[in-house]
């Protein structure tokens, strides 16, 4: 890390304050008044500076009233804040790390560290050392790889010998050549299990979920991966297959993947999940006892809500905001979330210590239907921008982020964020022919408006918190309107529910639903409008406690219950797995931008 250091004083001006700091300070403290006109709502923040970083901490106020008005108050939005006339010119200043809202940089392979398995033992998941770092060029153009649902390759016998050879060809790699299988899993390992600390941050680690770094990662990794697999049966033209779990057709495992003497097998998987069994894109540790038709049908509702009636911004499709000097796990987007954490957990083996292979984090790469469940997560990302109208993230310090990947000739590229954007200038597409049957999945309410309000007053309320969620709770939750929105206010500002504080043991599975106006005694079907979401969390490196907080879209939900005029809502939580306490913070309901 290139060192760096305060000058004897610097001037910090901009448009919300003037301040002046010394090599000698260790604080400054900014005022953010022109967000908060009534004096009484005006906090203060106080920023300890050093070569480390910045952390920051409100003063007279906390940070959820700050979210209002900055996004997010942390120790990158205070000193952008500070603005183009502040650090960004104070002299000095410009080599600082923290001078600015910065991307997360690439991690030094040489600063890697052992991952923590959610038991609490460690693996060593660092990748092979290579000085000579070659930064990505797109390649040029050429016949479009076209990825395919795996199921429909069952009758294709020259691409499944490919495929098959393929992983075969990488299993068989000695396991220091960085593109064998197991050089491939510890990938995941290292970026998802706190092997990497972030640069001029040593105590954070580099987590890519739980953010908005979820998909572009996952973009690249299968890039690599992709190549690879061409490169070593010599057939540039090779796509990986993506896990239909979307469509009927795909809802389970597809055969491809379980042929005992095929190397797309895996022996730690759910065994009691084998086809014909379909899949429950909501899976919170047990299946329930519903017959196919219902599962399919909430199947595609709950993708209808995670990609359309709940995706109505990047901060609820993309996920929270993560730059350098960040907290790890700021919060989930509403696909990573939804299926594709359930889908972990319900295919990995409950036998195992930690839920292996698909179950962890850790060990989720050494299984072949891991990157073909991902590959569909990255369709999801395709399908955001090309048939729902959805948008990248125009912030530099999410399209600056670098990650690093051996790709097939054993090169280590530095790749960014802004380069994954388009699959095909990556030289890939979907298959369009494959029918997205959610588009059409709207849920309904079970119930009519009365007949919920009489209902739900039937129940017990919890009106202190933090609580502690150990058995089904609901709080009535304030509105900030009771006055109907037009379409013009909703497509700019989508209405938000906020679970906050949400704290538990990081290296337990842990799934709790949450509905709105349901009934006290009885739970609404996942089809339904009254089930407004769920949170679920994949164990991982965490060995002690994570807290981060839930977002859901309750826009269309409001329509959909006839409530947009109403007071408050009362939201029900029901925890559905998890060991140990699960803390809830809070509640509230916010106006969040769109954009």
């Amino acid at each position: 890390m290139a060192s760096s250091s305060l000058p004897p004083t610097a001037t910090l001006t901009g448009p919300y304050s003037t301040k002046t700091l010394s090599s000698s300070s260790s604080s400054i403290t900014t005022s953010l008044s022109p967000f908060f006109p009534n004096k009484s709502q005006k906090p203060t923040t106080q920023c300890s500076v050093s070569l480390g970083g910045v952390r920051c901490q409100a003063k007279n106020g906390d940070n959820d009233h700050l979210e209002q008005g900055l996004g997010k108050l942390d120790r990158r939005n205070i000193l952008i804040g500070l603005g183009a006339g502040g650090l960004y010119g104070a002299a000095g200043l410009e080599n600082n790390p923290f001078a600015f809202a910065a991307p997360i940089s690439a991690p030094d392979f040489t600063e890697c560290g052992p991952s923590d398995k959610p038991d609490g033992s460690t693996i060593d998941c660092c990748p092979p050392i290579t000085k000579t770092i070659i930064d990505f060029k797109l390649p040029d153009r050429g016949p479009l790889r076209v990825r395919r649902a795996a199921q429909d390759l069952e009758k294709d016998p020259v691409y499944l010998a490919k495929y098959k050879k393929a992983i075969a060809l990488m299993r068989a790699l000695p396991d220091d050549d960085p593109r064998s299988m197991a050089q491939q899993a510890m990938v995941h390992c290292s970026y998802c299990d706190g092997g990497y600390p972030q640069a001029g941050f040593s105590d954070l680690e580099i987590q890519v979920h739980f953010c908005w770094l979820f998909y572009p990662f996952h973009r690249w990794y299968l890039y690599f991966y992709e190549k690879i697999m061409g490169e070593l049966i010599g057939d540039p033209t090779f796509a990986l297959p993506f896990w239909n779990w979307d469509a009927p057709a795909g809802m389970y495992i597809p055969k491809i993947f379980t042929d005992p003497t095929s190397s797309l097998y895996d022996q730690y998987r759910n065994a009691a999940h084998q086809p014909p069994k379909l899949l429950d894109l909501n899976y919170g540790g047990t299946d329930d006892d519903v017959d196919d038709a219902t599962r399919i049908k909430e199947n595609l509702t709950t993708m209808y809500q995670q990609m359309v009636s709940k995706a109505s911004s990047h901060r609820l499709f993309y996920g929270e905001p993560y730059s350098a000097g960040d907290d790890p796990s700021p919060g989930a987007g509403n696909i990573e979330s939804i299926p594709h954490n359930n889908i972990h957990l319900w295919t990995g083996d409950p036998n195992q210590t930690n839920g292996e292979d698909m179950g962890a984090f850790y060990s989720a790469g050494r299984d072949p239907l891991f990157y073909s469940h991902h590959s569909n997560v990255d369709r999801m990302w395709s399908i955001y921008k090309d048939l729902l109208g959805g948008t990248d993230i125009d912030k530099t310090d999410w399209l600056d982020t670098e990650f690093l990947f051996y790709d097939e000739k054993k090169n280590l590229v530095r790749v960014k964020v802004r380069d994954s954007l388009d699959t095909r200038k990556l030289g890939y597409v979907y298959d369009n022919k494959v029918p997205i049957p959610w588009l059409e999945a709207k849920p309904n309410p079970r119930k009519s408006q009365n007949q919920r309000k009489a209902a739900v007053s039937s129940g017990d309320l919890t009106t202190t918190f933090p609580a502690t969620l150990s058995d089904k709770i609901s709080v009535e939750v304030a509105r900030p309107s009771t006055t109907k929105r037009t379409s013009a206010q909703k497509k700019a500002q989508d209405e938000v529910l906020v679970i906050k504080g949400i704290e538990f043991a990081g290296n337990e599975p842990l799934k709790f639903d949450v509905f709105v106006n349901d009934d006290a005694d009885s739970e609404a079907g996942k089809d339904q409008s009254e089930f407004a979401g769920s949170f679920i969390h994949v164990p991982h490196k965490q060995k002690k406690n994570m807290k981060t907080n839930l977002r859901l879209s309750i826009t269309k939900l409001l329509e959909e219950l006839d409530a947009e005029t109403d007071a408050s809502l009362v939201v029900t939580l029901v925890p559905k797995l998890g060991k140990g306490p699960i803390t809830i913070g809070g509640f509230s309901i916010e106006l969040l931008n769109t954009t």
